[in-house]
C-alpha cells in the first residue's frame, strides 16, 4: 500500500541498524569514534560519473550459467529472486541498477580471502547486476546460498544471505543491505542482523517464498521488494541517517 504524502514527519533513526553493535565483533573497528558530519552532495556529485545500459552482459542477471563453462551451469539449488525498487509512495524507480553478491551452495564465497572448507564452484562467481525496468522490477536466477561460520563468537554461522547494491543515476548515489531467506532459523541468532532493532524492519530484510514464480521440477522463487525512502524504507547498512 503506498505510504501517504508526509515530508515533514522526522525520520526514525533507529529504524537504519547502528554503527557500533558490540555483539557484532567488527563493528567496534569500524565504527566512528567522533561525531558525523554531513557533506552536502554537490552537482558533480550526482551528476557522475554515471553508467551507461551498455554495461550489461546479456546474461548478468543469470548467475547460473553466467561463470559457467559453455554447457555447464552453477551446483546448487536454483532459485530465482525477484523485486521491485520503490520510492517512499510505492512508485516504481526505473533504470536503477541492481547489483547482488553472494556466496554458492556451499556457503563460500569466490574470494581468495575466503578459506572455509566448503568447495569452490568454478561455474559460479557470486555477482550479477541488472537494470530495473519501467515499473522498478528487477529479477536474478541464481542458486540458493548456504549459511556458514564466521569468527565472530563461538559456533557463530552466518545465515543464508545475499547481499544487494542499489545505484542512482550516479555512483554516489548507492545503498547496500543484505536479504535473508524466509523461515531460516538463523536469522534469529545473527548479530548483524540484531544490528536492526525492530521486527519490522527485519521483517523487511526477508525474502518471502513466492510459489507464483516458482517453476514445477525447476526452481524455486522469492520476493524481495527494496523501497529507497521515507518511513518503511529498508533497513541500509550505509545510511544510518535515512536516505
Amino acid at each position: 500500500m503506498a505510504e501517504p504524502l508526509d515530508p515533514l514527519r522526522d525520520r526514525d533513526l533507529d529504524w537504519h541498524p547502528k554503527a557500533l553493535t558490540p555483539a557484532y565483533k567488527s563493528s567496534r573497528l569500524r565504527a566512528p569514534s567522533k561525531p558525523l558530519i554531513l557533506l552536502p552532495e554537490s552537482l558533480r556529485d550526482l551528476n557522475g560519473p554515471a553508467f551507461g545500459h551498455d554495461i550489461l552482459g546479456p546474461l548478468d542477471h543469470d548467475l547460473v550459467t553466467n561463470s559457467a563453462v559453455p554447457g555447464q551451469a552453477a551446483l546448487g539449488p536454483r532459485i530465482l529472486v525477484h523485486g521491485r525498487v520503490v520510492d517512499e509512495h510505492g512508485h516504481g524507480v526505473s533504470n536503477a541498477l541492481v547489483e547482488i553478491w553472494q556466496a554458492n551452495a556451499g556457503g563460500r564465497y569466490s574470494h581468495k580471502n575466503d578459506d572455509y572448507l566448503a568447495p569452490i564452484d568454478s561455474n559460479f562467481s557470486g555477482c550479477g547486476r541488472t537494470i530495473t525496468d519501467k515499473t522498478g522490477g528487477y529479477q536474478f536466477f541464481t542458486i540458493q546460498p548456504a549459511a556458514y561460520p564466521w569468527p565472530n563468537h563461538v559456533n557463530a554461522w552466518r545465515p543464508m544471505h545475499i547481499h544487494f547494491s542499489v545505484f542512482g543515476p550516479s555512483f554516489a548515489q548507492r545503498l547496500i543491505t543484505q536479504m535473508y531467506f524466509e523461515g531460516d532459523p538463523l536469522i534469529a541468532l545473527c548479530p548483524i542482523v540484531q544490528t536492526v532493532r525492530d521486527p519490522v524492519a527485519v521483517n523487511q530484510l526477508t525474502a518471502k517464498l513466492d510459489m507464483e514464480r516458482a517453476r514445477s521440477m525447476d526452481h524455486l522463487a522469492y520476493r524481495f521488494d527494496i523501497v529507497l525512502r521515507g518511513r518503511r524504507s529498508t533497513p541500509f547498512e550505509n545510511r544510518k541517517e535515512g536516505n
